[in-house]
């Protein structure tokens, strides 16, 4: 059994000017120690998916259907309270802006202990020294001092590594981490992503990896499922979807993906912007982007299917396997175009 299985998830706001259909008809599943990269453009649903499964969308106006088995529990269909316990204690969330996820009016000690209580039959002193250990884990220099400073004594990536600390503490079976280097600098960034694999390794913890980066999860994710628009566009392993792409979405993100040792020139943009998920085009979501659109395109919604000989790499759309194969194979012999001298 999967640690985490979702199967045609669902999650609809309820506005007023319509129902926007933030999620619609995802299904994945997680195995322990497993690495998930849920990756595409921003309003793709990629982070309403990981709060819907965690329970933390506004209740007054979501509207969810469909299963988020954990441990063969379904998450959409259990009380408020069993939810609390299942948070911060198996499934954990790291937020992409630390600095609205910490109390600024306490110390970063008082916070990562008060993680430990809430789940824990712990007293005080053991609860600080746990979090004093996991300071010194995730890398937070003069732990035994710094315990005891507040949110806004940190920078931006050590109050992400607190972050890390704190999602990690009652050692979760799952990790959901959220954009965790946006906003950092390169090298941080390559330090936090370290810190994650680091301690997954130690934990042995799963985790989910939202961001909009293709480059870090070619780094770091075993699986990948590539959202646009609220829906999948392709999903596998992420060395299939790598070698060979199989949407034109796929190879958007990819054809702008920079590299040291590439040609410049070669990158690409995909024109236009996301569609409105309070009215999404009809047929492929993605056909008012795509270079490559044809009537069918505009009228019906392709189903996601398994690529020929590849049960586990999925792909929706229309496009013949030839021109699929053609267009993958421009696209990665563009990628590894070395760069003038």
């Amino acid at each position: 059994m999967s640690l985490l299985e979702v199967k045609d998830l669902k999650t609809h706001f309820a506005t007023g000017d319509g129902i926007v259909k933030a999620v619609d008809g995802v299904s994945f599943s997680v195995e322990p120690g497993q690495t998930l990269g849920i990756v595409g453009e921003s309003g793709s649903g990629k982070s309403v998916t990981c709060l819907t499964i965690m329970g933390l969308n506004a209740k007054r106006n979501t509207i969810s259907s469909g299963e988020a088995l954990f441990k063969g529990e379904d998450l959409l269909k259990t009380t408020p309270s069993r939810l609390r316990e299942i948070r911060g204690n198996d499934i954990a969330m790291i937020f992409q802006d630390p600095m609205t996820s910490l109390n600024p009016v306490h110390t970063i000690g008082k916070q990562l202990a008060e993680a430990v209580t809430l789940h824990n039959e712990v007293t005080k002193q053991q609860a600080r020294a746990q979090a004093l250990d996991l300071l010194k884990q995730v890398g937070i220099p003069r732990a035994d001092s710094r315990i005891d400073d507040y949110p806004h004594q940190f920078s931006g990536g050590m109050r992400q590594r607190v972050m890390i600390a704190m999602a990690l503490i009652n050692n979760p079976d799952l990790l959901i981490a959220d954009e965790p280097t946006t906003a950092l600098d390169v090298t941080t960034q390559a330090q936090i992503l370290e810190v994650i694999a680091k301690l997954q390794r130690e934990f042995g913890s799963a985790v989910i990896m939202i961001t909009h980066d293709l480059g870090v999860i070619a780094e770091i994710a075993d699986d990948v499922i590539v959202m646009y628009a609220a829906e999948i566009a392709e999903q596998g392993r992420v060395d299939r979807i790598f070698n060979n792409p199989q949407h034109p979405y796929t190879w958007g993100l990819m054809g702008s993906l920079p590299r040291l040792d590439a040609d410049v020139a070669r990158l690409v943009q995909i024109e236009g912007q996301p569609p409105s998920l309070l009215r999404p085009p009809r047929g492929c979501r993605f056909h008012p982007r795509c270079a490559y659109a044809m009537e069918v395109c505009r009228s019906v919604d392709p189903e996601l299917s398994p690529v020929t000989g590849e049960s586990a790499h999925l792909q929706a759309c229309h496009l013949d396997e030839e021109t699929k194969a053609r267009e993958a194979a421009r696209l990665l012999g563009a990628i590894t175009t070395k760069a003038p001298a």
